[in-house]
């Protein structure tokens, strides 16, 4: 029987928030906090990687508000994203269901490290915003790379947001504060959509934490996209660093255990 009394959804709802706020912060990672909640509780992996994911549209939704106000995105690298990784997105929802994660999930692990250290080597990562031309050339190797991004993202719904956001400022040269953005809303609202929509109709969502665990999203996104803003490229690069570096960690952890 599932605890699904006043405490567990107080704490759910913290818990939502929490990871939320960072995960709007850096661009990612909102599952390394919530997800593991979720199990905590009990649920099988399937049940609570489902629920989290519902709950994660909520994240993109109440993180796009502050960015969409400042009028600064561009729906040319938005459609690139979207025409890019939903056909990964929807072909890695479907290879999650007939082949083993472990070996993905380590792997993904050593990649999402890498991004940690990468980072932190390239002092000037992601500080700059210069408009770049989206040339032939750009427009298939950045289709590339999200599809494969994608692919994870449907296969292992893990800490794939930090890898877009890092593809979006090595491709074309945006800063972190706008390549943050692009993940919130496009992937944040439309990939968790898909992979949440493929999840819902095996019937795994626990409907019963989905009502808390939307608010905590809606409030964290939100609150966390603000402060992204206010503070700026460079805070947040360190932040994307701390989480890519715990999320790497933590998908290590979960492959070997």
């Amino acid at each position: 029987m599932l605890n699904t009394d006043i405490f567990s959804q107080i704490f759910l709802g913290i818990i939502s928030f929490l990871s939320n706020f960072i995960s709007a912060l850096s661009g990612g990672g909102a599952g390394l906090i919530q997800l593991p909640a979720l199990l905590f509780f009990g649920l099988p992996f399937s049940k609570a990687l489902a629920t989290h994911k519902v709950a994660s549209v909520a994240l993109g939704l109440g993180a796009s508000v502050p960015h969409l106000r400042r009028s600064k995105v561009q729906f040319n690298y938005g459609f690139l994203i979207l025409i890019s990784g939903i056909p990964g997105v929807l072909l890695g929802a479907y290879t999650s269901s007939i082949l083993p994660g472990n070996f993905s999930t380590s792997l993904l692990g050593l990649l999402t490290l890498f991004l940690s250290f990468y980072s932190i080597r390239q002092k000037n990562l992601g500080t700059s915003n210069h408009k770049v031309s989206i040339n032939k050339l750009r427009i298939i190797i950045g289709s590339i790379g999200l599809f494969i991004i994608g692919f994870l993202n449907g296969y292992l719904s893990s800490g794939t947001g930090l890898f877009v956001t890092i593809w979006m400022i090595t491709i074309y040269d945006l800063s972190f504060s706008t390549a943050v953005a692009y993940t919130l809303i496009f992937v944040g609202i439309f990939w968790n959509s898909i992979g949440a929509l493929s999840l819902g109709l095996t019937g795994n969502i626990i409907w019963n934490y989905i009502p808390v665990l939307i608010i905590g999203s809606l409030l964290g996104g939100y609150l966390g996209a603000n402060l992204s803003i206010i503070k700026g490229s460079k805070f947040i690069k360190v932040i994307f660093e701390f989480v890519s570096f715990s999320v790497g960690i933590s998908l290590l952890i979960k492959a070997f255990l």
